[in-house]
């Protein structure tokens, strides 16, 4: 372990000593962030930081050095806080300067105030994000973090000690139940809220008092807290985040890892709750902020923990089996890259047995499956996203589980993923936009709210004979909306407001989708398993992990890499086209020659191959070829288009 545990455990105490050495000086906050930056570079000192995904937080020590993997859900107002500040004590008069940055409270000791009118006080300015868990985030990507961390952590001393160990799953589970009620405290102690720190007279007494009820429930709710995740189902800690630098970097739905300062101070909950109460007794004219908005924006912290940042970093991808940063330049270099490159051919044919045995012996549908896995949008030209690759996988069985098991097999493979069963009740109920709660004044998630390279597997052959009310419609709209444009218009009520996305979109269905798709290809099983969960289960026990994780590795790394096409293929490619439409100008029109050079582009990648060869655009021709006659048959057969 890196020598030194006070950087981890006491990253204030740090902190404070640059501080003291440099005064006001604002050089003390850089050299606070290249300390921390170069301890993170010692003897993989990041698998040492405890980590809020894998630790349960009543194993984490308040103010200690953690980090996070989240998804930005939405963007608080920025907010002031003290970045230094003077107390004085009551009896000596002595004064100490303090600084205020990576605290929610002040630090304020029994016989000391904060002189409000001191010249040497400063305001500064924060950004709050709101932070969840990476939404669809496959179980083999929490287990490789889990299995590469390796801080040591047991129950914190400052929450109840008769808990023991849960999993996440296990906590939330749990009622949270008030073991003090808030009059117990209202005498004792003496407590306020200045530039967004808060301050107490009596913190000693007031933090005994208030450790004993870490689970309570402060807000005393009408209804549970609400951690507003995009998914159903989702699991682990939302935490409000403290930018204090470069916050225009982050926006909604960036994925970051996060290094900061843990706050789960008891006094938070019980100044914040005061604080509701003390606005209820306000004109409502003068008091701006509804209790509501106070209630989201000023959840428990022992449900809600803080994380006062100090490095941050945009994550380009979360398989952890890969570098974290994968930019082109240092692509060329990494040692990584190349190796794996030099293998690449072996694990292709691999991969597409793989996915041809999960596919029920279709080889051809397993390639498109392949180049859709590994499609990414690349760039925008004006509005339209290049690089899309949605395929709808016709043919399905209907209301069998092929599709659920196909989408095990895809879990297995991605590193974040949703399957969302099409059904009329679903598309009518369920929420698929975010919107904006003005009351609350926040951004209340929706289906769609998934971060750039997820892959979403939309189900149709649930759908059944129905009515669909006006929310379906919408809906219906939001997806195919996504598909075409690779965007989500959130609602604010009074306008929409396009967020930009990357998903990667897959369709299962019967016949020809309902929603838009750049490929259609129907599936021809060569068999019919008698069980598909059986089935699916010996697949997936037939791999051994080592190839699996090559497979994750592969579909993961390709996504990044560079793509361009000669001269001399590209004129190649039009000397084509001209013969093919001169032979029959019904055959193949400008958005099939898109089609084909998309479907290339990706067949060169799968290769490995990073520009276009001509025997890749031929065997681009052979497939669209294959794939279309295949349609016309399926059509004579049936009598009417898929």
């Amino acid at each position: 372990m890196p020598c030194g545990e006070d950087w981890l455990s006491h990253p204030l105490g740090i902190v404070q000593g640059f501080f003291a050495q440099n005064g006001v000086n604002p050089d003390w906050e850089k050299k606070v962030i290249e300390y921390f930056k170069e301890k993170l570079k010692e003897n993989n000192a990041p698998k040492w930081v405890p980590s809020l995904n894998e630790v349960p937080l009543h194993y984490l020590k308040p103010n200690s050095f953690v980090k996070f993997r989240c998804m930005i859900q939405d963007m608080f107002d920025p907010e002031f806080y003290m970045g230094v500040y003077e107390t004085v004590n009551r009896n000596t008069k002595a004064r100490v300067l303090h600084f205020g940055k990576y605290r929610d409270v002040a630090e304020c000791g029994p016989q000391q105030e904060v002189d409000l009118n001191s010249p040497r006080t400063t305001t500064l300015e924060r950004q709050t994000f709101y932070c969840v868990p990476v939404p669809g985030e496959s179980t083999w990507v929490k287990e490789a973090y889990v299995n590469a961390n390796q801080a040591r952590v047991s129950p914190s001393t400052s929450y109840t000690p008769s808990r023991h160990k849960r999993s996440y799953e296990d906590d939330e589970d749990m009622d949270l139940q008030p073991n003090k009620q808030k009059d117990q405290h209202a005498g004792a102690r003496q407590a306020g809220s200045v530039g967004g720190l808060q301050w107490c007279g009596e913190p000693k007494r007031l933090e005994t008092e208030a450790s004993t009820g870490q689970q309570l429930n402060f807000l005393n709710l009408s209804s549970p807290f609400d951690l507003n995740f995009p998914l159903p189902g989702e699991k682990g800690p939302a935490c409000l985040v403290k930018v204090y630098e470069d916050w225009d970097c982050f926006k909604v739905n960036d994925v970051l890892e996060l290094y900061g300062v843990l706050s789960v101070d008891p006094v938070l909950s019980i100044l914040n709750n005061d604080e509701r109460d003390a606005s209820s007794l306000l004109d409502p004219m003068e008091c701006t902020d509804t209790a509501e908005e106070q209630r989201v924006h000023s959840p428990p912290a022992s449900l809600v923990p803080r994380i006062h940042v100090v490095l941050a970093q945009k994550l380009q991808h979360i398989n952890p089996l890969l570098p974290a940063c994968l930019n082109k330049e240092e692509s060329k270099t990494c040692k990584f890259v190349s190796g794996f490159m030099s293998e690449l051919s072996p694990i292709r044919a691999e991969l597409l047995g793989f996915l041809t045995h999960a596919l029920l012996g279709d080889s051809l549908a397993a390639e498109y499956l392949i180049l859709h896995l590994i499609s990414t949008v690349y760039t925008r030209r004006d509005v339209l996203p290049l690089g899309k690759f949605t395929v709808n996988l016709s043919g399905c069985p209907r209301n069998s589980t092929f599709t659920e098991h196909l989408y095990r097999i895809i879990q297995h493979l991605v590193p974040a993923s949703f399957r969302l069963q099409m059904t009329i009740e679903n598309m009518n109920h369920l929420k698929f936009i975010p919107h904006k709660d003005y009351t609350a004044n926040r951004l209340v998630s929706g289906l769609l709210q998934l971060p750039n390279n997820t892959s979403l597997v939309i189900d149709e052959t649930l759908l059944e004979q129905g009515q669909l009310d006006t929310p379906g419609v919408h809906n219906v709209t939001a997806l195919s909306n996504l598909i075409t444009w690779q965007k989500v218009d959130y609602d604010f009520s009074y306008h929409q407001m396009e967020f930009p996305c990357n998903i990667n979109v897959f369709i299962t269905s019967e016949g020809r989708s309902l929603l838009p798709a750049d490929c259609q290809i129907h599936l021809e099983p060569q068999l019919i398993p008698p069980n598909m969960e059986e089935y699916t289960d010996s697949l997936l026990s037939a791999v051994l992990p080592s190839v699996l994780n090559k497979f994750r590795i592969y579909l993961t790394l390709l996504r990044f890499l560079d793509y361009s096409i000669s001269d001399e293929i590209t004129k190649a490619v039009e000397d084509d086209f001209v013969e093919m439409r001169k032979n029959d100008p019904q055959s193949i029109t400008a958005d099939d020659l898109h089609q084909l050079l998309i479907v290339a582009r990706f067949l060169s990648l799968s290769a490995g191959q990073t520009t276009l060869s001509r025997e890749r655009w031929l065997r681009a021709k052979q497939l669209e070829s294959l794939r279309r006659t295949r349609l016309q048959q399926q059509k004579c057969v049936n009598g009417n288009e898929l």
